[in-house]
Formats: structure tokens, C-alpha cells, sequence
């Protein structure tokens, strides 16, 4: 009788984690590496795989950076640009001697620059410019709530909505109503909820599409926040952010450049097998 063999890839991976959001990061530079939404869903679930808020690959440069950075969210689908997991990825590329410690790196949402800081082992990251930014916009909810927001695309697009209790606000259910609303199709939106703690600090909670729940951080969503708050006057540059893993980010806005400088940590390595289904 033929037997049926199955290809077992054995691919090593490094887990890291910026901020509490978690990633699992693959060096590809000499590889053909493509895994499909399936297996990627499954290497990021969280009780049947490695678990994580996304897939990072470090891929050959194509247009003048050192590498490029290709990120998908845990439910296997491409996403431009990850703050948090930008930051891992240029820690790993110094760590790998894929990059030197001030480098470019190319994502979805153009060519960033970042660097590298051994002493305080963090990343200072720059982000592309904010862009459609809308201050004070109005979205009627179906329960007939109003709510006031912001909007603005650092990477990829952001709400943000100032609240007076953070620890009362129920972001899951109100963070996915917004997400899914109809003002913002066809994509949606990632969702954040701000609190002015002081003139240079906020703290935020994130509700991320494609991760479709609260995370611990969400790197552009903390840029999209400082910006907001920057840009109505309520904060001065630079701002120092509190996430909900209790991590404090810096951002530094001046006018449309901005830059992020937060911690990119190693959590643990292994190898990566096909998953049953895949």
C-alpha cells in the first residue's frame, strides 16, 4: 500500500513582544517562505499553536531599505505596518546582522527609518506622516448613542476616542461596534480609547482589527492617540503613553513627522511545523 508522507517544515521563529503585543518573527531572507492565511491563523492561535497578535517575515529589500517587513494579523491577512512588531523586527535584523543599528527598513506603508538603542534596549522607530486626519468627527451608534472621535492613518487607519474611565470602558464590545461601523468600510478601523493623564502623558486601551479584541499595546494606534491629542491642543510633545501591559512609550511629534521609541523583548525561539490543516 502507498503511504501517504506529509512535508514538516521545521522552520525556526523567534517570539518577541513590544509593549505585551506579540509576535512571531521568521528570518526569510534566503527562503521562498509564503505560508498561507490557514497556516498562519494557526501558528498564532493562541491554545492550538504558538500564539501571538501577528506574523512578522524579515524578507530581502527590494526598494532601498536594509530588509523589508512583512506583517500579517493573527487571522492570517496582510496588514501594511505594525508599530510594535517594527520595533522586534529591527531588533532581531541587529541581532542577526541583517541590519546596523540605524537603519531603513521597508514595510506596506513606505520606507521607516529606526534605531537600535543597546543601552536602554529599546527602538526608536519613524513613522510615515499622518495622514486623512479628521479632529472632530461625530458617528451615531445603533443604539442611538453619539460618540466623538478622531480619525487618522499612521500606517493604517485609527480611531481615537477620549474617555474620562479607561478601566470602565467596555472595549471589546464597543471598540468591535465601531471597528465593523459603516463609516468606515470597507476596512474598518482600529479603536482606541485615550485618557489625559497630564500635559506630556495619556494612557490608552486598543481594540486592533484583525486581531479582533483588546491587545496589550498597539504601536500606531499609541502614534495615532499622541497625535490627536497633540494636534487639539489637550498634550504637548513628547508624549509618554500607558499602555494596558503597563509599558510607557514615547512619541515625539513634530508637525508631521513622528517618531515612536518603545521596548522590543525577546520572549523565547523554536521551530515551526505545518499544521495539520494546512
Amino acid at each position: 500500500m502507498e503511504k501517504c508522507t506529509r512535508r514538516v517544515m521545521n522552520i525556526p521563529f523567534w517570539k518577541m513582544h513590544g509593549a505585551g503585543n506579540d509576535f512571531i518573527l521568521i528570518n526569510a531572507m534566503q527562503s521562498t517562505l509564503e505560508p498561507t492565511a490557514t497556516t498562519i491563523a494557526a501558528w498564532c492561535h493562541r491554545r492550538t499553536g504558538v500564539g501571538s497578535d501577528g506574523l512578522i517575515l524579515l524578507r530581502p529589500p527590494q526598494d532601498g531599505g536594509h530588509f523589508q517587513m512583512r506583517f500579517f494579523n493573527p487571522d492570517g491577512q496582510p496588514a501594511a505596518m505594525c508599530g510594535n512588531g517594527a520595533r522586534c523586527a529591527a531588533r532581531l535584523a541587529v541581532e542577526l546582522g541583517i541590519a546596523p543599528p540605524k537603519m531603513k527598513m521597508e514595510t506596506g506603508a513606505g520606507l521607516l527609518s529606526a534605531e537600535w538603542l543597546t543601552d536602554s534596549q529599546e527602538v526608536r522607530l519613524g513613522l510615515t506622516s499622518p495622514k486623512d486626519g479628521q479632529l472632530d468627527g461625530l458617528l451615531d451608534l445603533d443604539d442611538g448613542t453619539v460618540v466623538q472621535y478622531a480619525f487618522v492613518d499612521t500606517g493604517v487607519p485609527h480611531t481615537v476616542i477620549d474617555v474620562n474611565d479607561l478601566e470602565q470602558t467596555p472595549v471589546d464590545a464597543l471598540g468591535k461596534t465601531i471597528r465593523h461601523h459603516a463609516r468606515f468600510a470597507p476596512a474598518g478601523t482600529n479603536v482606541n480609547f485615550v485618557h489625559i493623564t497630564g500635559p506630556h502623558s495619556l494612557s490608552i486601551r486598543t481594540f486592533e482589527r484583525g486581531v479582533e479584541a483588546e491587545t496589550l499595546a498597539c504601536g500606531t494606534g499609541i502614534a495615532a492617540a499622541a497625535v490627536t491629542a497633540v494636534r487639539r491642543g489637550r498634550v504637548s510633545s513628547p508624549v509618554r503613553i500607558l499602555t494596558r501591559g503597563g509599558d510607557r512609550l514615547t512619541v515625539c511629534v513634530e508637525g508631521d513627522r513622528l517618531t515612536l521609541t518603545g521596548p522590543a523583548v525577546h520572549a523565547f525561539t523554536g521551530t515551526l511545523d505545518d499544521p495539520p490543516d494546512a
